[in-house]
């Protein structure tokens, strides 16, 4: 079986010992088939269990192992060994976010701005539960299943330049998730959602660079999803002034 050798070069940082961050570098012998975060827990495992990051799945389904591979927010998970071979690959924790070990990056202001834009079906009155499920057309489940692919990985925030330069930024995942729900038929929360995504920290403050796209791991385009929600903030905005409101 093939062998790849590897020079892992992964940004090191403990807040409880360390004055700034450092870079460390681990020689690794991969197998051919392996992915950069076989490599790092080929590191872990037998080298230094000292190395803090985050991952689960192995499946790019969980988004635990969003980090910055020479330079570009990926999933490890998803990155083969095999164009590195024989070079220095350069391992960061996401850029945009506080460091809280190692690769690991303090997700906090993410979730907050995730819960402002609240990511569930509001439902204006529930019909009684003996009428059965809420059904949809195919046609109405394509409007939104694309952004439904969205696994928070993050990286997208990392590539933003919006948010690298504006951290009030709602983001591009959070309103990416308030589109996806504003689109689903079975939602009547778009009136809610309004008061946060219309304001000029979420759908004006993007410039539409198109790196959040470029960067998404599950092809969501989140880019597209801004400039939809900008359309869509905008006709609600004249609903309500001319006395319509929305759904």
């Amino acid at each position: 079986m093939s062998e790849v050798q590897l020079e892992l070069e992964i940004l090191r940082y403990d807040p409880e010992k360390d004055q700034e961050p450092r870079f460390q570098t681990y020689s690794v012998t991969c197998k051919e088939e392996w992915m950069i975060l076989d490599a790092i827990n080929h590191v872990k495992d037998h080298v230094d269990t000292t190395v803090s990051y985050r991952w689960s799945c192995h499946m790019a389904v969980c988004g635990s192992c969003g980090m910055n591979i020479d330079g570009e927010p990926k999933l490890a998970c998803k990155v083969s060994v095999r164009g590195y071979a024989n070079k220095k690959v350069r391992i960061e924790p996401l850029s945009n976010f506080p460091i809280e070990r190692d690769l690991v990056v303090v997700q906090d202001d993410f979730m907050e701005k995730l819960k402002s834009v609240k990511p569930y079906i509001i439902r204006k009155e529930e019909k009684p539960i003996e009428e059965g499920e809420y059904k949809q057309s195919p046609a109405e489940l394509m409007k939104y299943k694309q952004f439904t692919m969205c696994i928070n990985c993050l990286c997208c925030y990392a590539a933003c330049p919006q948010y690298a330069l504006i951290p009030e930024f709602v983001g591009p995942a959070a309103l990416t998730m308030a589109h996806r729900y504003n689109q689903d038929s079975r939602d009547q929360g778009l009136a809610e959602r309004h008061e946060v995504v219309s304001t000029s920290e979420a759908v004006w403050e993007c410039s539409f660079d198109g790196d959040c796209s470029e960067a998404c791991p599950k092809h969501v385009d989140p880019a597209s999803a801004l400039q939809q929600l900008k359309i869509a903030t905008t006709v609600q905005w004249y609903q309500e002034l001319i006395g319509m409101g929305g759904k």
